[in-house]
């Protein structure tokens, strides 16, 4: 089952997101997706490691 996301943003940001997703052939849905596969999967693991580095 898939998820809902709702944002709040300014009319020009969704004017450009929109832009974007034209250009790209792409649904905005998909622009988003995108994005976010593109984030690194480690953060949690880079900051248990800042952590442990803070803790000495």
């Amino acid at each position: 089952m898939k998820e809902s996301l709702h944002c709040r943003m300014t009319k020009e940001r969704l004017d450009k997101l929109r832009l974007y997703a034209v250009k790209k052939q792409k649904t905005m849905t998909q622009v988003i997706s995108d994005f976010i596969d593109n984030l690194p999967d480690d953060v949690e693991d880079k900051r248990s490691q800042v952590d442990k580095l803070v803790e000495r």
